[in-house]
């Protein structure tokens, strides 16, 4: 009863989640959340080595939900929470891959920050506009990319009609020359 008193995720909440009394031992953590619910506070100063962080369907308001102490972080799953936005990502500066599906992001501009960046999964977002992906140009080390199931995927932005004549492979590929896989595909195959 106690336990559930705490407003955020302390020392003593995480022991219990990670069943593990060190928290510098922790490298990879697993947990669903409402942030509506309860704060996680700055939950990564607790876990210093914490490398990997799965948040798949927990309901989050915002990417800064999870503090300014994850910069240590270098996979995020993030699949359906209901993020709108990724106001905050920045915090996560040592990102390689980040898996953030079926969320409703349109817009990626703060991924440009991201330079480790290799892994981006994007599929089933509300991404509308092919240019959005002039942003990811500047992850330099992006090899995978997904993102089927958006608009981009059958037409350049909403408001053009659907053009028969349209390759979102192809454009996405001379947005991010570097790419080497679009949508689990050698981005090399159109």
């Amino acid at each position: 009863g106690e336990l559930l008193m705490e407003e955020h995720l302390s020392p003593r909440k995480l022991k219990v989640l990670t069943g593990v009394d060190d928290l510098q031992r922790v490298k990879a953590l697993e947990m669903r959340v409402d942030t509506r619910e309860i704060s996680l506070g700055n939950f990564g100063v607790h876990l210093p080595n914490l490398r990997e962080l799965k948040l798949n369907n927990s309901l989050l308001v915002s990417v800064r939900d999870l503090g300014t102490s994850l910069s240590h972080l270098c996979v995020l799953w993030m699949t359906c929470c209901g993020l709108s936005d990724l106001d905050g990502i920045s915090s996560c500066s040592s990102l390689k891959e980040l898996y953030i599906a079926y969320n409703n992001i349109s817009e990626l501009s703060q991924l440009t920050w991201l330079d480790h960046l290799e892994v981006l999964d994007l599929e089933g977002n509300n991404i509308e506009d092919i240019d959005q992906m002039q942003y990811l140009r500047l992850c330099c080390k992006l090899s995978h990319l997904t993102v089927e199931g958006n608009l981009i995927c059958l037409k350049p932005n909403a408001e053009s009609a659907e053009e028969p004549g349209y390759n979102y492979r192809v454009e996405v590929k001379k947005l991010i020359p570097h790419l080497k896989y679009l949508d689990k595909i050698p981005a090399s195959q159109t």
